[in-house]
């Protein structure tokens, strides 16, 4: 771990393109020994990951911009700038989208961190502002998917799991 204090302008952080979204790494589980992971998340007007769980993190969001719609188990919810979304340890299966159009940011941050580490594996570089088309789910994206799911110890549902 690298004990030195980091001061980070918005360009800097390493940027991944996540299935049509653009995700900046601004510190990652190698610098707080896999305590947490903050990650800036840009999302385009539709975009949002599918139903997934990942039983061993916990995360929240807050919405710096725009809004999202949160999805859980218990139902949706819209929200809003300085809102905030808390998914606690356990395997609760969550999504969200932006169902605006324009874009929405939210900061994330899992703990322990490493999140960052699927990103990237299943992810393309990008730099700020590039978003890559969403993928076409082929037999090898999918079979890619389930290798990095069960690597990283978390599932993905279908686009309509929670509805």
């Amino acid at each position: 771990m690298d004990k030195k204090i980091k001061i980070l302008d918005e360009s800097q952080g390493e940027f991944v393109g996540v299935a049509g979204d653009n995700y900046r790494v601004i510190v990652g589980a190698d610098a707080t020994e896999n305590a947490f992971s903050v990650i800036d998340m840009t999302i385009p007007p539709g975009g949002g990951p599918v139903p997934h769980a990942h039983p061993d993190i916990q995360e929240f969001f807050y919405v710096l911009e725009g809004e999202l719609e949160y999805k859980t188990e218990t139902g949706p919810a819209i929200v809003a700038k300085n809102g905030l979304v808390y998914i606690p340890r356990g395997g609760a299966i969550h999504s969200f989208k932006n169902v605006t159009q324009v874009m929405a940011r939210v900061l994330c941050v899992v703990m322990p961190g490493g999140l960052e580490r699927f990103f990237a594996e299943f992810g393309v570089p990008v730099a700020r502002g590039e978003f890559p088309p969403p993928l076409a789910m082929t037999p090898e994206i999918h079979a890619k998917l389930d290798a990095l799911n069960e690597k990283y110890g978390q599932s993905m549902y279908p686009p309509d799991y929670l509805d």
